[in-house]
């Protein structure tokens, strides 16, 4: 079984709802990051055997099959294939791990994994038209509940594990001075693709994310008021409503030597479990612990981690369980302070790693999210 490498990973910098990124549609949005791609590694674009593209939302302006209308916008050949799919929160990391294993079977040669979503244009919930969606009176009567919230699922999670709103607040504001700082020192320059945008002040470039509050203090975090009495949950520890994209280009041993590609990092390891469709956003613990098992590794093993900041309990349980180094989790900071844009958040979360990895001089870096259903993906990467 050959060896799956990612030779570049990259995203545009986060569009609040209704800002910096609103006028752009998806599919041209997408089509940027597949541009940037290829200009910046110099592979032939009749070269990628496929796209594979995450999105949440396949509704509105994300519908028709999302992945190939982004080809189509693209520089890519027309005879460049895609697909969309819709692992939840977690679809693009799904691709990236899709990806790989196209390389690592022989079947492919390069694939660009990639993820989008314009939670302006399309929000959330979009494709359920108001209804329950696909969670039928079976699944309700199986699981004994009206209705599936991710909004449920953390307040348990923070109640199961004891959790203050204090530490809530204060993991949150951590979030938000780790992206202010990487983002004042250019940590994000090398993942961030930029892409033109209209203001009032006239044309310029979106380079840097718009979520990120670089005045926060432990005062205004403290400000924000409950989302639901009886709870300790803010807007302020949840993520951020966030138009995206994002991609990464993985190609076989063979192909970094017919194109003259430089690789970054190669895939150690792919794990996706599934658990508790209730408290639902628990399982990258599980997850996690099936991947270090697999792989042989202890999470000492690991120098960087980027687990996804959905709500603050998910990450903070996930510390506390595993074992795991507060220093080393999302030392850029995470979706808290710089928006999770569903779709896109995967692969966005890997250019982040990869690229973190690599100026650090680290060698092991581990991804997970939680995703709706109770399932999460773990991504183990080698920097090189």
């Amino acid at each position: 079984m050959t060896d799956a490498y990612i030779v570049e990973a990259l995203r545009v910098a986060g569009g609040r709802k209704n800002g910096a990124l609103a006028a752009w549609h998806p599919a041209d949005l997408a089509a940027e990051v597949l541009n940037a791609i290829v200009d910046r590694t110099g592979i032939d674009p009749a070269a990628i055997d496929d796209v594979i593209m995450g999105c949440v939302n396949a509704f509105g302006d994300q519908s028709g099959q999302i992945g190939r209308s982004a080809v189509l916008a693209s520089k890519l050949p027309v005879s460049v294939p895609a697909v969309t799919i819709d692992r939840q929160c977690g679809s693009s990391q799904q691709s990236i791990q899709f990806a790989a294993q196209a390389i690592m079977s022989g079947t492919q040669e390069a694939v660009i994994a990639a993820g989008v979503e314009s939670m302006t244009r399309v929000p959330m919930g979009s494709t359920r038209g108001g209804g329950p969606g696909s969670f039928t009176k079976r699944i309700r009567d199986r699981f004994r509940v009206d209705s599936f919230s991710q909004f449920a699922g953390a307040q348990m999670i923070a109640n199961k594990y004891g959790m203050t709103r204090d530490q809530l607040d204060a993991f949150a504001l951590e979030s938000h001075r780790r992206a202010a700082a990487a983002t004042k020192t250019g940590a994000f320059k090398r993942e961030i693709v930029p892409v033109p945008i209209d203001t009032a002040a006239g044309p310029k470039l979106h380079e840097v994310d718009e979520g990120i509050r670089f005045d926060a203090t432990k005062e205004s975090i403290a400000s924000v008021k409950l989302l639901q009495e009886g709870t300790i949950l803010t807007a302020a520890v949840a993520s951020q409503i966030c138009d995206g994209a994002s991609g990464v280009l993985m190609v076989s041993e063979k192909a970094l030597k017919e194109h003259g590609l430089t690789p970054l990092a190669r895939i150690h390891g792919l794990t996706v479990t599934a658990g508790d469709p209730i408290i639902m956003l628990e399982e990258p613990i599980a997850a996690t612990r099936q991947a270090l098992r697999r792989t042989g590794m202890t999470i000492e093993d690991i120098d960087l981690y980027e687990v996804n900041e959905a709500f603050a309990p998910i990450p903070l349980a996930w510390l506390r369980e595993i074992g795991a180094d507060p220093a080393k989790l999302n030392v850029n900071g995470g979706a808290i302070a710089l928006g999770h844009p569903l779709g896109a958040s995967g692969a966005k979360l890997m250019a982040t790693l990869v690229h973190a990895l690599r100026v650090r001089g680290k060698r092991f870096g581990l991804q997970t999210m939680c995703e709706g259903g109770g399932i999460a993906n773990v991504t183990i990467i080698e920097a090189l």
